[in-house]
């Protein structure tokens, strides 16, 4: 195992800042991980699991501790029935190469998640989610070194606390796992309308009448390509925002003044809210804040133009926070996670 020392995490971050980590280190095998969080812990100091980086952002002072960068490879097929197959990744690898590698195999439960950048490993952390999908639908367990006892352990899906972008592993567990690979239940049958609302536009746009996992991918890759940046050509972490919930009695409050304000029950006592509608009518779509600009297609991204340090970051993210809560009472919230 090769470590690295001082090492600018500016480089393998999607936003392009960040101070750095005292150390760095590459795994490519289960046992390479654990020796590597053992080895860390021997030495008293804190370690970060890193996948893509395009869901994380550093501050100045970068990371006093251990960056384990995963690049766990596999693809497993656990089980294969004439109604769907169980499916076991490595976490290294990349979450857009598989979600094509199973719409291929004619297999659907993730297909509306094509294009998010990152790792497979990444992706329960965030429990990531898009046009109607989110991993916790088809997430079976997932395989981790836990640092606690030094050990490999399965947590199941109720295991891992899954709720909006959220999870143990970066909630109340934080820290403490260093994941391996993620286990999958997708189906067979073809996605059903209906669909989520620009993807049925699309649909609808282009005359689709024929519903398929492919075609779900193509549309969702269409879309996302109108409203997201090149992380590679325009530094960004995709969605900085996550959307706001929040309850029933708020959203009557708010349609007083903006009755058209858009939303998406929930469970029947909360909604979710638009994070992106909330910025651009307190007028800040499209604005430079502190060399980050608010995208002018998707007010939800950030885009680093010419911030110098995450200092930068932080004034933008805070003025944007500050004009939402001023104006809407709701408190928006970061969605990339802080080495």
């Amino acid at each position: 195992m090769n470590v690295h020392t001082n090492i600018p995490l500016k480089n393998y971050l999607t936003m392009k800042l960040g101070g750095s980590a005292r150390f760095m280190t590459d795994v490519s095998t289960a046992d390479e991980l654990a020796a590597a969080c053992r080895n860390a812990k021997s030495q008293n100091l804190p370690f970060f699991v890193l996948g893509g980086g395009s869901n994380v952002i550093a501050t100045d002072n970068g990371f006093n501790g251990l960056v384990i960068r995963n690049r766990i490879p596999g693809f497993d097929v656990l089980e294969d029935t004439a109604s769907g197959a169980i499916i076991k990744i490595g976490a290294g690898e990349d979450w857009d190469e598989t979600v094509a590698k199973t719409v291929q195999m004619g297999l659907s439960g993730i297909e509306a998640m094509s294009a998010i950048p990152g790792t497979v490993g990444a992706a329960p952390v965030q429990n990531i989610g898009a046009y109607g999908q989110e991993l916790a639908e088809t997430f079976v367990s997932l395989e981790a070194y836990d640092s606690e006892t030094d050990q490999f352990v399965i947590l199941e899906n109720a295991d891992c606390g899954f709720s909006y972008r959220h999870s143990i592993f970066r909630g109340e567990q934080s820290g403490r796992y260093a994941i391996c690979s993620v286990t999958l239940k997708l189906f067979k049958s073809p996605p059903q309308p209906p669909f989520y609302e620009a993807v049925e536009r699309y649909f609808n746009e282009h005359g689709i009448t024929l519903f398929t996992a492919a075609n779900v991918r193509d549309a969702v890759i269409a879309i996302r390509s109108e409203k997201l940046p090149d992380p590679s050509e325009r530094p960004n972490t995709g969605s900085f925002f996550k959307n706001a919930i929040i309850d029933d009695w708020q959203l009557t409050e708010l349609q007083k003044n903006w009755p058209d304000i858009p939303y998406y029950e929930l469970d029947g006592k909360q909604v979710k809210i638009p994070t992106g509608w909330l910025i651009e009518q307190v007028g800040l779509k499209g604005q430079l804040l502190h060399g980050m600009r608010v995208h002018d297609k998707n007010a939800l991204v950030l885009i680093n133009e010419s911030a110098a340090s995450y200092s930068d970051l932080a004034a933008a993210r805070d003025e944007i926070m500050a004009k939402v809560r001023d104006t809407f009472r709701i408190t928006i919230e970061q969605e990339p996670l802080q080495v």
